[in-house]
């Protein structure tokens, strides 16, 4: 993996399948949406009011800058969210 984010130590457990943008990612059950993302890309998601990208800010839920797109259509916060099998983050493109 090459995001933002790196595993500093192996987790137990078993992983979780999910994807971004269609690729396929893996998680270890029990981690946070936005840990996932991250240790997969180097942003979360673009900026709504700019060309940027962002990568989540405060990681508590506080800031609300961490809203993601699920492929049904819903928006969760990726800090406060764990990541289950099968799901699907739509993300446009971002960080990859």
């Amino acid at each position: 993996m090459s995001g933002l984010f790196q595993r500093l130590a192996q987790r137990p457990g078993p992983t979780v399948p999910f994807t971004i943008d269609g690729a396929s990612a893996e998680a270890c059950a029990g981690d946070f949406l936005i840990g996932a993302i991250l240790l997969h890309r180097r942003a979360l998601r673009r900026f709504e009011f700019g060309s940027g990208e962002r990568a989540g800010y405060c990681l508590m839920g506080a800031c609300q800058d961490c809203w993601v797109t699920l492929a049904e259509g819903g928006r969760v916060r990726a800090c406060t969210t764990l990541v289950e099998p099968g799901m699907a983050v739509v993300t446009g493109g971002v960080g990859g």
